[in-house]
């Protein structure tokens, strides 16, 4: 699913597990359903708990990938 369209990106890179899902779940709600966001983190163990928390949230997630020393969460908004 490489070929997927993002619509906007933010870097959450140094932020802690709370705040990156937080921060997450605000951009997506200034999203249409159907968006792609792509979420940038650096720190392993949120990659559990954030994804997990958007999929109970009715969300898709697309992909977890390693980047270097980085994570990237691909999700698409949906609608609750």
């Amino acid at each position: 699913m490489e070929n997927e369209e993002i619509n906007e990106v933010i870097d959450l890179t140094g932020e802690v597990c709370p705040m990156v899902f937080m921060k997450t779940k605000l951009k997506l709600s200034d999203m249409n359903e159907g968006e792609h966001l792509e979420v940038i983190i650096n720190k392993e163990g949120i990659t559990d708990n954030v994804p997990t928390s958007l999929r109970e949230e009715g969300h898709r997630i697309i992909r977890v990938k390693k980047i270097n020393d980085k994570f990237s969460i691909l999700i698409e908004k949906k609608d609750n």
